[in-house]
């Protein structure tokens, strides 16, 4: 039997998501632009699709996103935030502001 191609993720830019479909079932990443800025809001998966990795696919392609566009990623999602901490292999390839509290309007000041 052959293997599966994993789902790509797409961007719904008008919808500020990150999205995959696998089984007909979707998951998204929410997120808000602000200038340089990539805020991850909150990751949510069906039941049916949690512990497949599906969340962190989506993580993984905001990073890639950031990295293409020069951006700083914002983890306000735990999930994201834990997934970022916990893979630091391609985390580290971004700019990351791990101290904007959730609903500020004005960024931290960003480390180079």
């Amino acid at each position: 039997m052959a293997e599966r191609e994993p789902p790509e993720v797409t961007n719904d830019i008008e919808n500020h998501r990150l999205i995959l479909v696998r089984d007909g079932l979707e998951a998204e990443l929410d997120y808000e632009r602000r200038g340089t800025q990539l805020i991850l809001v909150h990751t949510e998966a069906p039941n049916e699709l949690r512990g497949t990795g599906v969340g962190g696919r989506l993580v993984e392609a905001a990073v890639r996103w950031a990295d293409r566009d020069e951006l700083v990623i914002v983890p306000w999602c735990p999930y994201a935030r834990r997934w970022l901490q916990e893979h630091e292999a391609i985390s580290s390839k971004v700019r990351i502001d791990w101290d904007t509290p959730r609903g500020s309007a004005a960024p931290a000041p960003i480390e180079k």
